[in-house]
C-alpha cells in the first residue's frame, strides 16, 4: 500500500515554530510575501516507508499525475502482489485522461480515494510536515534552486526503505 499526494515548498514565508507569551493569544507573524515554489508529487509504501518522488516544474494536472502514476507501478510491481495507491480527491486524480489506464490496471494495481477535505487521514501529510521542519522552517533561501536542493538532499535519503518514515506512516 503506497500513498500519494502533491506538495509546494515555498521560497520565502514558510511557517515558524516559536515561543510565544501566555498572554499573546494570537501573535501575528510576517512573511515576505511571494508565489514562487517547487513542487513535488510524492509516494511513500506504508510498510517499509520507501519514498519516490518527482519534481514538477509546470502545475499539477492530469498528465503530470498520471505520468507519476506510471512510474509508481514501475517501482512497485516486482513484488508481484496488488499495489494499493492512497490518493485524496483532487480532480485530476479521477481524471478521465487516464481513467482507461487505470481500469486496465486495476487488478494489479488500484487507487483508493480518501473522502473529500480529509488530509489528516492521508499519512503522506505527516511526510511533508516532517520535511518542511527538517529543511525550510526558519531558513532563507536566495532562491528556488537552493529550496529544491535542500529538499532532495533528504529525499535521495528516503528512497531506500526507511525506519523513521515507516514509524511516521504507520496505520495502527
Amino acid at each position: 500500500m503506497w500513498a500519494v499526494d502533491e506538495v509546494h515548498f515555498q521560497q520565502h514565508g514558510t511557517r515558524c515554530r516559536m515561543w510565544v507569551p501566555p498572554e499573546c493569544k494570537d501573535p501575528v507573524v510576517l512573511h515576505h510575501a511571494t508565489k514562487k515554489s517547487v513542487g513535488y508529487l510524492g509516494a511513500i509504501r506504508l510498510h517499509d516507508g520507501k519514498f519516490a518522488y518527482r519534481r514538477e516544474e509546470n502545475v499539477f494536472n492530469a498528465e503530470t499525475f498520471w505520468s507519476f502514476l506510471k512510474k509508481l507501478r514501475h517501482i512497485s510491481c516486482h513484488s508481484g502482489r496488488r499495489v494499493l495507491v492512497l490518493s485524496d480527491n483532487a480532480r485530476y486524480h479521477q481524471a478521465k485522461l487516464h481513467a482507461d489506464w487505470r481500469q486496465q490496471c486495476f487488478n494489479k494495481f488500484a487507487l483508493l480515494f480518501l473522502p473529500p477535505y480529509s488530509p489528516e487521514l492521508n499519512p503522506i501529510e505527516r511526510v511533508w510536515k516532517l520535511r518542511r521542519r527538517l529543511a525550510t522552517h526558519n531558513r532563507y533561501f536566495q532562491d528556488l534552486g537552493q529550496v529544491a536542493e535542500a529538499v532532495e538532499t533528504t529525499f535521495s535519503a528516503w528512497r531506500k526503505p526507511n525506519a523513521v518514515l515507516k514509524k511516521l506512516c504507520a496505520i495502527i
